[in-house]
């Protein structure tokens, strides 16, 4: 294994014989060279195109002391608030300021500022006025065109104009950033790079643009949520690189034109980053402050996979990854799962191997490779599609390699499992491996809710299909004499909510007999249909209304409903039966949530 990470400082880089960088890295999280951090892959990957990279991690943003370490690149800066959004990083649902940061020295908050991609970009321009910057990662690639944006209550413009930079690489940018890079390279002007797929740039004309969907201007959205929402459908459905159309956003004095999303990676490319000389470390530096939490999360994890077609409405991934599964070949996996056992502080436990959906390892059905992902059907939503193909057999191959290499004690699965995806599978072998082999006491998983009317918004199975689940989970672990639970989430307050949904909710956990310990809010972050809906009050895809509770009131209420056991929300829920018209529920019958 290559120790050598990539330089953080001037003397670093001189010490490699670099005078100056052709690429240098801004990004919000601290450096962790492992490929869980997108810094990480997108570095290394320029580094194997033969690119001389830098990093500024977390650089001190009042300043330009930390912007200036490597000097100018010679070719450009990539700007990336970090593998998390920087609000949500920085707010939890309800807007209250998190104290923590899991991608920060010791886990400390406050080490990147709000809206860190704009800031960062804007501290850059002052300095290098004409140097190219291209923004990329999650917070930009979900504002790539213009957006509903939660902490403003407002809807902003594409962040490339607020940032005021060249270009945005959005989705899953490694063979993107490279032909940029060789394009730069070759001597072309970043203002000639109009074409690339899986980019957003400017443009003050139309004229050279063929075939693309002109959207709803920015001012007619912003005036019009009926307008928003239909061009909330032209993105959701132009996701698809085989299928997917440029996107035309017009401004005042400008157009934002988003070209095609880039082809997924075959499955030797995608082996290919996997083989890249990651340390799977963070920088020494911060050994001091107690280290990068969230590399201890995932120090030990194997990523297998990408893409999902789960549907999710609240769920930003068909923006970002795309519906396109992809995966890794299982000598690749057993290649990564080698070199964790050969780690100093590997115990034997291998702790995930997985990714967006651990139990999705291909494409949903044989028509995606050659026409793309359906623009106007879901796969698994309202019910499974005919001709989607469910199987297990090559992901369990790959789980039983792992489980035989003498190091490893135990391969646990801790991405989510698609349970309804799981339980089309006539085939049970999985599902018994996976209760005896690869769970840690408990099994997570997401039904979300148990209201049929609010699963439809949610893009989420008949909650039936749940409780087959679980009966069957049940059974199973009977069988192989263990004893491990199963842990359902729950959303309160998502869009199609009512307080009757919530106490519908609240009854079935009653005669679960438990409190449910982690509730989550409905977070309307940018790029998702729930965040949508959210906004406009309707529901893109058939134009129907949709109750959305927004009052902070309605939103406690549905969230103490869930957890009605907790004598602090005792107040809260009486509140909201009484609206509700559930006095029922108020005494000591064994049907009452509270007491009198």
């Amino acid at each position: 294994m290559q120790e050598s990470l990539l330089p953080v400082k001037k003397h670093e880089a001189i010490a490699r014989g670099w005078e100056q960088l052709d690429f240098i890295i801004i990004t919000g999280d601290a450096y962790v060279d492992h490929p869980s951090f997108g810094t990480a892959i997108i570095s290394r990957f320029l580094e194997a195109g033969g690119y001389r990279v830098g990093i500024i991690a977390q650089p001190d943003w009042k300043s330009d002391v930390d912007f200036q370490e490597f000097g100018k690149p010679k070719y450009a800066f990539f700007v990336t608030a970090g593998n998390v959004d920087s609000m949500v990083n920085h707010y939890t649902a309800s807007k209250k300021r998190r104290r923590k940061d899991v991608y920060s020295p010791g886990g400390k908050g406050f080490q990147r500022p709000d809206r860190a991609t704009i800031v960062y970009t804007n501290r850059l321009k002052g300095i290098y006025k004409d140097t190219p910057i291209i923004l990329g990662g999650i917070e930009a690639s979900l504002r790539r065109l213009a957006h509903y944006d939660y902490w403003d209550n407002t809807v902003r413009r594409s962040l490339l104009l607020d940032a005021k930079a060249d270009m945005i690489v959005y989705g899953m940018g490694e063979k993107t950033v490279l032909e940029v890079a060789e394009s730069l390279e070759a001597g072309i002007p970043m203002e000639h790079l109009t074409y690339l797929r899986g980019t957003v740039v400017k443009s003050t004309s139309l004229d050279s643009v063929s075939d693309y969907i002109l959207l709803p201007s920015f001012h007619a959205i912003s005036e019009s949520k009926e307008l928003y929402g239909k061009s909330f459908m032209s993105q959701y459905q132009n996701t698809d690189s085989i299928n997917g159309k440029t996107l035309v956003e017009a401004y005042d004095d400008v157009y934002i034109v988003q070209n095609p999303p880039r082809e997924t990676l075959s499955q030797e490319e995608f082996d290919q980053i996997y083989r890249l000389p990651f340390t799977r470390k963070a920088h020494p530096e911060y050994d001091e402050s107690g280290g990068i939490p969230a590399l201890s999360e995932v120090k030990f994890s194997i990523i297998s996979n990408r893409g999902c077609f789960g549907g999710c409405s609240f769920c930003a991934l068909t923006f970002h990854q795309g519906r396109k599964v992809q995966s890794r070949s299982k000598e690749s996996i057993l290649d990564e799962g080698r070199l964790i056992t050969k780690m100093n502080d590997f115990k034997g436990y291998i702790h995930d191997v997985g990714g967006p959906t651990a139990n999705f390892q291909a494409p949903a059905c044989k028509h995606q490779e050659k026409y793309g992902v359906c623009k106007t059907k879901q796969c698994l939503h309202p019910s499974p599609c005919r001709e989607l193909r469910v199987g297990h057999q090559e992901y369990l191959n790959t789980l039983r390699a792992l489980r035989s290499l003498p190091e490893v004690k135990k391969v646990f699965i801790r991405s989510g499992i698609r349970y309804d995806y799981l339980m089309y599978d006539e085939n049970r072998t999985f599902f018994r491996e996976l209760i005896r082999h690869h769970i840690s006491g408990q099994l997570k998983v997401a039904p979300e809710h148990v209201s049929q009317s609010v699963l439809e918004k949610m893009g989420k199975p008949k909650f039936s299909v749940y409780q087959q689940f679980k009966n069957e989970y049940e059974r199973e672990n009977i069988r192989a004499g263990k004893d491990q639970y199963l842990v359902p989430y729950f959303i309160s307050g998502h869009p199609g909510s009512s307080l009757e949904d919530a106490i519908e909710l609240a009854e079935y956990i009653r005669d679960l007999g438990y409190m449910p310990e982690q509730v989550q809010d409905f977070y309307p972050t940018p790029g998702t249909l729930s965040t949508c809906m959210y906004y406009t009050g309707i529901d893109p895809r058939n134009q129907t209304e949709v109750h959305v509770p927004k009052s902070p009131e309605e939103k406690a209420m549905q969230r103490a409903l869930i957890q009605f056991r907790n004598p602090k929300n005792r107040h809260l829920v009486r509140k909201a039966l009484l609206k509700a018209n559930r006095p029922d529920l108020i005494g000591k019958h064994g049907k009452a949530l509270i007491p009198e």
